[in-house]
């Protein structure tokens, strides 16, 4: 499985109610065949973490995301959800599929070096859905995304604490900006910042398609 089952689960939960069996039958109709008990084992502990509700609507358990978080969050941080590595690079993936195929690396490399300050590594890139595949069939035919020389990734894969770079992985930076990768970028950090933000009594209920009516 390429992500972590509770993430999947969080994310088919993100603005929804659903079943045990509602949530299998999800998962598999995106190739995840994960076992009942395994799942109700995983959908019990992230109830007891306090991550997701759990209503009974008999003979069913429906699990859905909370509205308030954590209340032990100081008063200035209560708006704010508590993002580990995993929910970024996870975010960061959701927003590109929404991209096209061959603009993803550029603009996935420039979000991960704009948002860290550093260069994005390769191990980074297969976080956010990027195969090795694509990344080379791309650098092949493109020269807006560079390789780094490692004498300058030194100090950047030292400073990584959260994730494990290897030593020797390769890291990319932006050689061209490009308005089109600018525009892109600037979406994906607007979905981290709706992810990692209530904005609940902000957002409009239909989206508008026009500014001047």
């Amino acid at each position: 499985m390429e992500k972590k089952l509770n993430l999947k689960l969080l994310e088919l939960l993100e603005g929804r109610q659903l079943s045990i069996s509602g949530l299998s039958r999800e998962l598999k109709a995106e190739g995840i065949d994960e076992h009942r008990l395994v799942l109700t084992g995983y959908l019990r502990a992230l109830r007891d973490l306090k991550i997701l509700e759990e209503i009974e609507v008999p003979p069913s358990k429906i699990y859905y995301l909370p509205e308030k978080i954590n209340e032990s969050l100081p008063q200035e941080g209560k708006n704010l959800r508590i993002l580990d590595s995993e929910d970024i690079y996870s975010i960061f993936r959701t927003q590109l599929l929404k991209i096209d195929l061959d603009l993803r690396i550029p603009v996935g490399v420039y979000v991960v070096s704009k948002l860290f300050e550093r260069p994005c590594f390769c191990k980074e890139l297969k976080l956010i859905g990027i195969t090795q595949k694509h990344l080379d069939q791309y650098l092949e035919k493109s020269s807006l995304v560079c390789e780094v020389s490692d004498a300058h990734l030194r100090k950047a894969r030292a400073d990584i604490t959260r994730i494990e770079i290897p030593t020797g992985n390769p890291g990319y930076e932006i050689k061209e900006h490009r308005e089109e990768v600018t525009r892109l970028a600037n979406e994906v950090f607007a979905g981290l910042i709706k992810y990692s933000i209530n904005l609940e009594g902000l957002l409009a209920k239909s989206k508008q398609t026009t500014l001047i009516p």
